[in-house]
């Protein structure tokens, strides 16, 4: 695991504007990919991603607030019908909005390409998150860099078969 030191967080990241843009890119992305069923917006290629671009998926939750669905572009490992999902949002102080929403509601969907998951979601144990940590990391090595810009533990999120 990363040493903890938040000071090194890049500080536009945490402002409004930058967080727009994360917004509309996000938003984007998952037009584009069920659009195109995946064709295009499928990989993700900043930072790590950029010489070795991540697969994408599109989680789908249950807006804890507006019962509405919402839908989060997300990097993932596949572990045969399962999904592995990381709530890091770039290192933030807080959690993302999709974390919190299958917190209050673990049904989730998972698209990949055409394909969709009906899925139950729940956070890893701690033994769980140890083990997955490595494997997320060699899968996008910035998961390392964003654990060490923040002081909360980075939720890693198992999505198996309802």
């Amino acid at each position: 695991m990363p040493v903890m030191d938040p000071t090194n967080r890049p500080k536009q990241l945490g402002s409004p504007v930058v967080q727009r843009l994360i917004k509309v890119g996000s938003r984007l992305n998952t037009k584009l990919y069920k659009a195109t069923g995946g064709r295009l917006g499928k990989y993700w290629r900043v930072g790590a991603g950029f010489g070795k671009p991540v697969p994408v998926c599109l989680l789908t939750t249950t807006g804890r607030k507006s019962g509405e669905p919402r839908t989060a572009p997300l990097i993932f490992l596949r572990k045969g019908d399962t999904f592995i999902l990381v709530a890091s949002q770039g290192g933030l102080p807080k959690n993302p909005a999709w974390y919190l929403n299958l917190v209050a509601d673990p049904r989730v969907t998972i698209q990949l390409g055409t394909e969709t998951f009906d899925l139950t979601a729940r956070t890893a144990s701690e033994s769980e998150r140890a083990e997955l940590w490595p494997e997320l990391v060699d899968t996008y090595a910035d998961f390392d860099t964003y654990a060490a810009w923040t002081e909360r533990t980075i939720p890693v999120v198992i999505c198996e078969p309802r």
